[in-house]
């Protein structure tokens, strides 16, 4: 939560160079508080898993924040029962009258399927436009960060040589940012993917600013300079055993999959893996609730601004 301090206290310039959010008494006295409503379009298989995955990121804030789970209506999820999704999952067509704080659209596994050819397409790009009227600020994960700079700006996606999979270092571009506030120079943060984007289409486009990268992975975080869309690469949301059952999965479908870089000791698959991006995840989640949808949003959610 922030500082609250008097108007002219003289440490307020300095606290607030060094990304420490402090409120003053007139904005104290002023503020409304009402719960943060965010929705999430889960377009992973195992929905649960997702879900889980999420929340507990959302969860340690604060803040209150409810949470609306988005299907979409045009596939029908075969790994979850349609039950469970009838009951704790609704429709664009059930929110397209309303506004939200937040949006985060979640990765799905189709990086080799071109963004026209993938089933529900027209109706995602209908909710991504649909949000920049009716959405604060738009999380966008893996896949779902590809499909919305291609939506969004036309940036293409570029096929690697091999799938990167595994915990990788990644510095920051920005390091005032609020979004890194409580980060190191260098974060780990898991990679599990077989595409990319060149950074030269990113540093090309003016409404876009890179934000981190790594040396094997590449481009990692991307954000608008108005800060309503977020584009993130890595899995700083993944569980300690997440690429291990990835791992195993595809090992057992014969794939024969290189063992992920820097994530069992000693490289063995038989040992535990070590989770060393925990605490970056969770910085990153509550930066971005924080600073980029509690603190800018309109008391009024109906006010969200149009981003054009």
């Amino acid at each position: 939560m922030p500082i609250k301090v008097k108007q002219d206290l003289a440490a307020t310039q300095v606290l607030e160079n060094e990304n420490i959010f402090v409120m003053t008494e007139k904005r104290a006295i002023t503020q409304d508080i009402r719960p943060l409503k965010v929705l999430v379009l889960n377009l992973m298989p195992d929905k649960q898993t997702t879900e889980t995955q999420i929340l507990r990121k959302l969860s340690n804030t604060p803040l209150q924040i409810e949470v609306e789970f988005l299907q979409t209506a045009t596939y029908q999820a075969t790994h979850t029962d349609s039950s469970y999704l009838d009951e704790m999952y609704t429709t664009y067509e059930n929110v397209k009258d309303q506004y939200f704080d937040g949006l985060i659209i979640t990765g799905a596994p189709l990086a080799f399927v071109d963004y026209e050819d993938v089933e529900y397409w027209d109706e995602l790009a209908e909710i991504m436009e649909w949000s920049k009227k009716h959405v604060h600020s738009t999380l966008y994960l893996c896949w779902a960060a590809f499909a919305g700079l291609y939506y969004h700006y036309g940036i293409k996606k570029v096929f690697y040589d091999k799938k990167i999979s595994g915990v990788f270092e990644h510095k920051l571009l920005n390091k005032k940012s609020p979004l890194f506030r409580g980060f190191d120079d260098v974060f780990l943060a898991p990679q599990s993917r077989e595409i990319g984007i060149k950074k030269e289409d990113v540093l090309a486009e003016p409404r876009l600013e890179l934000m981190a990268e790594g040396d094997v992975p590449g481009v990692t975080i991307v954000k608008t300079v108005d800060s309503r869309q977020f584009y993130v690469f890595c899995h700083l949301e993944y569980d300690s055993d997440t690429l291990k059952k990835e791992y195993f999965r595809d090992l057992d479908k014969g794939i024969n999959p290189e063992i992920p870089v820097n994530y069992f000791p000693d490289d063995d698959p038989t040992k535990d893996p070590v989770v060393n991006w925990r605490a970056a995840g969770q910085l990153f989640y509550t930066n971005w609730i924080n600073y980029y949808v509690y603190q800018t949003t309109p008391y009024d959610v109906t006010e969200v601004k149009d981003e054009d």
